[in-house]
Order: structure tokens, then C-alpha cells, then sequence
């Protein structure tokens, strides 16, 4: 560091006195190694800081469990919102980035090859229509229902016919041929659908599809219907299909829509069992990502609301649920209209025996809400 010598002390050097430094000159010395090493010390002290919340992070609950499980395997169905704006956005990644657990996300075609996916390790944690559980739970695969979306959209599944086609209302089905994919909440619906007027599952004739194997058929009218549910019913990857709808959850189940097909998320007993914490934070997360997603959806309707291209009501609606939750624990209500599924299915011999969704090997009954 350069320093300033006045001519005084030029003056003393010549002389032969010996040198010494002014004193101001002294001072800033000082100062400037003062500040220096408590710099240092400074910096020091606050590694050591981050160094000791580091460890106090990874020796919670949270943290232990996220080191031993390493990495978080989530499976989601195309067009699931929450699970989709979670992935998206990063929510979980960022959570649980400090405990250096890492996330990996697969997608799937339908609720049940999810939870398959489940009772054979290859995910731990996923969400998907509910009566794929029933299914599932029938053909003894392992997976703990976990948590339930709080509300379906009334919109979000339909029975579509070709625009040409002759077909009207539900009555017209009978001793058609009607595509869904079976074990799914598209099979729970045509049941209902049908019996809402008076048709049995046996008037009509089943063609069992996935939704991709069945949109061809239905283009080329070799099939006369078809249960969708989304991505394929009215949104912007369904406004190109053929097709109009006859009947949607609202119209079957008018205001029960999300109790009769509610959307539920399923984990690997395992993450259940020895990794609660780590279970908590992923349905905070879903939650989060499901308030994200219901603003969002809020603040499109009310700028479709201020150009006159929807009913007001669908907004007041959207504004009486955009506070509440995305995600609820599962209670008797859900699990006692399930149950009445499951009875539904084994009356008509699709299911070999009666499940007890009750059963607290599949059913996780709790009172924590996620909340942070």
C-alpha cells in the first residue's frame, strides 16, 4: 500500500536521524490492517455460521430422511394441473435442493399404469384419478392413498360423440359402441352415466382403449363414443379434435363432481412410513402449486369476464375457491363415496372381489393440512 511522507520526513531521512512515520500516516496504517483482519475474521465467522445451519439442517428429521432416500421418483398423468405447474416451476426442486435430495419426473398414460408404476418401485410418489385405486387395490399392487384434490373440474371429463353422428342425450347410447379406458374414472362415469337413465353397463357395447389408441378410431367414426377426460376434453389440445360432448361431471353429478370422481395422490408405503417429513413437504408443495395454478386460472376468466366471453358466474365461483385449498387429507366422505365405487365394480363382476378402501394399508387418514 503506497504511503505519503510529508517533507518533514524527507527532510529528518537526509539528515541521517532515523526515519520514523508521521503520525497521521500511522493512524491509517492501522486502520487499513484493522478493517483488513476484521474482514477476515468477519468472514470467517460467517462460513462457519452457514457451515453450522448447513449441519443443523441435515441432522432434522427432513434432513436425515433426504439423505437417505437421495432421490424423489414422481410419476404424473398428462394434463394433472398441480402436477404439472409443480414440475414446471421447479417448487420441489427448490424446497429440497439444500438437502441435496434430487427429484426425477416420468410421465404416464393413465392413473393406473401409475400406480402399477408404484407397486413395483419404479416411482414413489404420483397422483391420478381415484378409481384406479380400486382396481389397483383389487389386483393386490402396493400403494397408500395419501392426500385428495378438493375440488374436480366440472368441466374436466365428457362423453363425446362426432359431430355427425345421430346420438343426443345418454338415452341414445344404447347398443352403441363406446370407448374408455377401462379401470379408469371414464369407466366409473359411463356406469353412472348410464344409469342415470336407465341403461344397464350391459345395453351398450365396451370398446376398451387408452385415450391415445382411441382418438384415431374416433376420428375415423369406428367407434360412436368416447369418455375423455382432460387433456382431450374442452381445452386448447382438445379444440382441434372431431367430436361435441353429450354430458360432462357437472351434468351427471351436478355439485358432487369432486366427491363421486375426485383426483387422489398415492406414495410407496415406504415414503409413508419412513420418510414423513419428506411426505409432508411434497403435498406442501402439490398445495402451493395448486394456489398458483387457481390464481392463475382466476386471473384468465376474469379478463375473458371483462371482454364479455364468459358467464360472470364461472368467475364468483373461481373467487370463492381461489382462498381455499388445493389439496385436502383424505377423509370418511372421500373414502366412503370410493367405497361406493368399489361396490359399484364388484357388482358387475369387473372387479373378482370387494375391496375395503378403508383399509389403512392403502388409506392414509390424517389431520395435517400442509401447511407451512
Amino acid at each position: 500500500m503506497p504511503l505519503v511522507f510529508d517533507g518533514h520526513a524527507v527532510a529528518a531521512s537526509e539528515s541521517g536521524n532515523q526515519f520514523k512515520l508521521p503520525k497521521r500516516s500511522t493512524i491509517q496504517l492501522l486502520e487499513t490492517v484493522g478493517l483488513f483482519m476484521g474482514g477476515i475474521i468477519f468472514c470467517v465467522l460467517l462460513d462457519r455460521w452457514f457451515s453450522q445451519r448447513s449441519a443443523q439442517s441435515s441432522n432434522t428429521p427432513l434432513g436425515e430422511q433426504a439423505r437417505r432416500l437421495k432421490q424423489l421418483k414422481i410419476g404424473y398423468p398428462e394434463g394433472m394441473t398441480n402436477l404439472e405447474v409443480l414440475r414446471t416451476q421447479g417448487l420441489l426442486e427448490t424446497r429440497l435442493r439444500p438437502y441435496g435430495l434430487t427429484v426425477t419426473w416420468t410421465s404416464f398414460l393413465s392413473a393406473s399404469s401409475l400406480i402399477e408404476a408404484l407397486s413395483n418401485g419404479t416411482i414413489d410418489f404420483c397422483g391420478g384419478g381415484a378409481t384406479a385405486s380400486i382396481f389397483s387395490q383389487a389386483a393386490d399392487h402396493v400403494f397408500v392413498r395419501v392426500a385428495k384434490e378438493k375440488y374436480t373440474a366440472p368441466k374436466g371429463q365428457a362423453i363425446l360423440v362426432r359431430e355427425d353422428s345421430p346420438i343426443q342425450t345418454l338415452a341414445d347410447l344404447k347398443g352403441k359402441k363406446i370407448a374408455f379406458d377401462k379401470g379408469s374414472s371414464a369407466h366409473y362415469i359411463l356406469v353412472r352415466s348410464l344409469a342415470k337413465v336407465g341403461l344397464d353397463f350391459s345395453d351398450i357395447e365396451p370398446v376398451y382403449l387408452t385415450q391415445p389408441e382411441a382418438l384415431p378410431r374416433f376420428r375415423r367414426g369406428e367407434i360412436d363414443a368416447w369418455v375423455i377426460w382432460v387433456p382431450y376434453t374442452a381445452t386448447q389440445v382438445r379444440s382441434a379434435y372431431p367430436g361435441r360432448s353429450i354430458a360432462d361431471l357437472e351434468s351427471i353429478f351436478g355439485d358432487k363432481a369432486s366427491v363421486e370422481v375426485p383426483t387422489y395422490y398415492y406414495a410407496i408405503p415406504e415414503l409413508v412410513r419412513d420418510y414423513p417429513d419428506l411426505l409432508k413437504v411434497i403435498l406442501e408443495e402439490v398445495n402451493e402449486a395448486g394456489t398458483w395454478a387457481k390464481k392463475q386460472e382466476l386471473e384468465a376468466v376474469q379478463r375473458l369476464v371483462e371482454h364479455h366471453e364468459i358467464d360472470p358466474s364461472v368467475l364468483e365461483i373461481l373467487q370463492k375457491h381461489s382462498s381455499e385449498r388445493a389439496i385436502i387429507p383424505i377423509d370418511d366422505q372421500s373414502l366412503n363415496a370410493l367405497q361406493h365405487q368399489a361396490n359399484i365394480f364388484r357388482d358387475l363382476n369387473v372387479i373378482p372381489e370387494r375391496v375395503n378402501v378403508k383399509d389403512g394399508t392403502y388409506s392414509l387418514q390424517t389431520k395435517q393440512n400442509w401447511t407451512y
